[in-house]
Formats: structure tokens, C-alpha cells, sequence
């Protein structure tokens, strides 16, 4: 992580094992991070029947408490953090998991500014995306229940979610 800081990578994903020397070389690069702690998370509870090998499987355990390590020390940092997972395949479904896990680190508004604006600016779509003002793409997500007190509510968007627009498209209306 730390040589690809160096040499000038703008985004590190994954990141478990940062330190105080990483978390200087993010500041001086203003590099962004991207923990997907939900990868690890998933693994740990679906990784055997996916085809993990058992000896990494052993492994993921410590790198989910190094993962949420991480996370602490990025936040403390105010380093921008992005919203992302990799999970492929079966696991795929459990990609929302890393808004819950997030949580046990960072304060909600946190976690959703990673998903929106924060994102955007590593895409380099600010003001395109990830916010609601004239002229962005009118992506919107209507949920039963403040993100704010509860994150879980963006977590289960089989429950909660009432409309869902992209792109100022409709493609999900449970609002009545």
C-alpha cells in the first residue's frame, strides 16, 4: 500500500494492514481509501462453501479486526473514504453488509457521504452524481426511515426502500 502511495496511486481498496505511516502518505497524496470490509465479512461466514482453501480462510478473521483497524485510524485521519465492496459471484447479495459494518466505526452521515459525494469526487463526477441539486443525473433513493438514526434501513432495501430513481428514471415505486 504504502509503495503504491508512493509512486502515486490515487485509490487504495482493501487497505487492512494501514498505519501511522500509511495514513501520513494518504494525506500528503490525498489519495482516497475504499475498506470493503463487507469482502472479508462475507468470507468469513461464506467462504468455505464458495471454495476458499481453509488456510485462507483462517486468515480472513484477522484481516476483517485488521480491516476495522483500518477504518478507525482512516477516520480519525479524515482521509476520504469511499463506499465499495468487490464481492462477485454468490456472495454478491451481501454487498450492502459494509454499511452495518462501516457503522461500527464511522457515524452514519459519514458512511452515506462515502457512498455519494465522496464517491463522486473519486470518479471525478462531482456535482454529476452523488448529490441532489439542478443539474446532476437525479439518482434517489427513497427509504421508510432516517439513514441517519438507523443505516440498516439502506442495508435491507428489500424492506425499506419505496422508490428508487436513476438518472431521473423511475425504476422502483413502492410509494403507493
Amino acid at each position: 500500500m504504502n509503495r503504491g502511495l508512493e509512486a502515486g496511486v490515487g485509490c487504495i481498496e482493501h487497505g487492512n494492514l494501514m498505519d501511522g505511516s500509511s495514513v501520513r502518505l494518504f494525506q500528503r497524496t490525498g489519495a482516497f481509501y475504499v475498506p470493503t470490509l463487507a469482502t472479508y465479512s462475507a468470507l468469513a461466514e461464506e467462504g468455505i462453501e464458495h471454495g476458499l482453501p481453509e488456510a485462507q480462510y483462517r486468515k480472513v478473521f484477522d484481516v476483517l479486526d485488521a480491516g476495522l483497524n483500518a477504518l478507525e485510524l482512516a477516520h480519525r485521519a479524515a482521509l476520504p473514504i469511499v463506499y465499495g465492496t468487490d464481492l462477485l459471484g454468490g456472495m454478491h447479495r451481501r454487498q450492502l453488509t459494509e454499511l452495518t459494518l462501516r457503522a461500527q466505526v464511522q457515524p452514519a452521515a459519514d458512511v452515506i457521504r462515502s457512498a455519494t459525494t465522496v464517491a463522486a469526487e473519486l470518479l471525478a463526477m462531482r456535482g454529476e452524481v452523488g448529490v441532489v441539486a439542478p443539474g446532476a443525473r437525479a439518482d434517489l433513493l427513497v427509504v421508510d426511515g432516517n439513514p441517519l438514526e438507523r443505516l440498516e434501513v439502506l442495508a435491507h432495501p428489500d424492506r425499506h426502500q419505496r422508490l428508487v430513481m436513476a438518472a431521473g428514471r423511475v425504476h422502483l415505486n413502492r410509494l403507493g
